[in-house]
């Protein structure tokens, strides 16, 4: 059995994940050590320059994959993110099926796409040049997230396209989309969630969620999701930073 990322997230493995925002490849480091199947690379909210994710991407231990979230739908993040050697990209702000295409496209070596050739870490430097040319397409991951009323929408479309590997849902763009910022437990957001999952089951997609806590994590892997990003790397750092001070911290009598 393939222990490939792709091939995992394609036949369904429940692949568990963290997302980090900060350039620290000693966090990448310790993540992919502690047994993570995947790491979320933010380059769209978080401060991640290309280099820092380069740096992250090195810092990654098999089997540990990066997934890179790119700032934007665009052939030269694309390239870049792909270029550092990570398993594939998160694409954000996928309305549309065109959308949905152009990501592949840019991610795919011809003749399945238009991906830029050249000499980079993903394939050794130059070293493994052939072979990664013949191999990429097969290997890398495209997953599309849907975070947007419009998305949900056109979720039939998005799923139609080829090479589209795993869809991941957005709630909390989404809920803003809906006049609803940050209240993903309203019924509608909700209801727009259960949409785009229910397209997914039908159609054999991977679905993925992020979820801040491991008890969120723990009902989306239940509700059917195989690919789940819990927690975020400021987030964990300040939850553990805070709970060591209210533990040591003299209580008023």
């Amino acid at each position: 059995m393939s222990t490939h990322f792709r091939d995992r997230l394609r036949r369904g493995d429940r692949l568990i994940g963290t997302l980090l925002s900060l350039a620290s490849p000693e966090l990448a480091e310790i993540a992919s050590a502690a047994g993570f199947d995947w790491l979320f690379l933010d380059m769209e909210h978080g401060v991640l320059e290309a280099r820092d994710v380069l740096r992250l991407v090195q810092a990654v231990r098999d089997p540990c994959a990066a997934l890179v979230r790119i700032p934007e739908n665009r052939e030269m993040w694309v390239k870049k993110a792909l270029d550092t050697g990570a398993a594939g990209i998160i694409v954000p702000h996928v309305n549309s099926a065109e959308d949905a295409a152009r990501a592949v496209h840019w991610a795919k070596y011809p003749p399945e796409g238009g991906r830029s050739v050249g000499f980079s870490r993903a394939n050794g430097y130059g070293a493994r040049f052939q072979e990664n040319v013949e191999t990429a397409n097969r290997e890398t991951v495209v997953v599309a997230q849907v975070e947007h009323i419009d998305g949900v929408g056109a979720i039939e479309a998005i799923l139609g396209v080829a090479g589209v590997d795993a869809v991941f849902i957005g709630p909390y763009d989404l809920s803003a989309s809906m006049g609803k910022p940050g209240r993903i437990q309203d019924p509608d957001v909700q209801d727009a969630v259960r949409t785009i999952a229910e397209a997914c089951a039908r159609r054999s997609v991977p679905a993925g969620i992020f979820t801040v806590n491991t008890p969120g994590a723990v009902k989306a892997l239940a509700e059917g999701y195989t690919l789940v990003c819990s927690g975020i790397d400021i987030g964990l750092f300040s939850q553990a930073a805070s709970e060591i001070v209210r533990g040591l911290r003299p209580r008023n009598s």
